[in-house]
């Protein structure tokens, strides 16, 4: 798959499987700069989340958007008991300690998404700040719909918080309905958001919307 992106020295951007050799500090990178907001008072300060994710992804659930041979986007997903994000309890333990640790462990399951049977669950899109609103997060969830349509998967499901309005109206967009919404004030003021709509796209062929 490619895209035309215009502009000075542009070329097309291509979306491959996974992350490319050598690229997973990229990924980590581009994962806080979208998510950090969220996941800072699990993994924070900035330069350790970064090499705590950045040690521990799952290189093959991630779809990348490439220009020029650079990594600018990607999309994340868990299936088949792994998504692109790992690390275990105690690998957070050993690099954040014992004490400090038992604290972001409890704060990291909040974030817990698992599938359900015939689901693929999209992990995020996290796009360069110098390429969005150029098409390449909907290049990304096409092929993470392709790639739920060749596992036999029904749907993919997503998480979207309230303060980002700009990924549920890119969602819409590319055929997700929301399902439901968890209202949680009680994370406001601790995590900066106070409500998770999650998501379905059905999944046909190929990946084409059954609509």
């Amino acid at each position: 798959m490619g895209l035309d992106v215009t502009g000075p020295g542009a070329g097309p951007v291509t979306v491959r499987r996974g992350v490319p050799a050598g690229g997973e500090r990229r990924v980590a990178e581009l994962y806080w700069d979208a998510f950090g907001r969220k996941l800072g008072p699990a993994l924070n300060p900035a330069d350790k989340a970064v090499a705590f994710i950045s040690a521990h992804l799952n290189t093959d659930r991630a779809v990348c958007a490439l220009l020029d041979g650079q990594l600018v986007g990607l999309a994340g997903y868990h299936h088949g008991g792994r998504a692109l994000t790992g690390g275990s309890a105690r690998a957070v333990l050993r690099a954040y300690g014992h004490l400090r640790g038992l604290h972001r462990l409890l704060l990291l399951a909040l974030f817990e998404r698992h599938p359900a049977p015939g689901q693929l669950v999209m992990d995020g899109i996290a796009v360069d700040p110098d390429m969005r609103g150029r098409g390449v997060g909907s290049l990304l969830i096409e092929e993470v719909a392709a790639v739920a349509a060749e596992q036999g998967c029904r749907e993919i499901r997503l998480d979207v918080i309230d303060t980002n309005p700009r990924a549920r109206s890119l969602y819409e967009r590319r055929g997700f309905t929301a399902v439901r919404t968890e209202h949680t004030p009680y994370l406001r003021g601790l995590l900066g958001f106070g409500a998770v709509t999650t998501m379905h796209r059905p999944v046909g062929p190929g990946g084409a919307r059954e609509l």
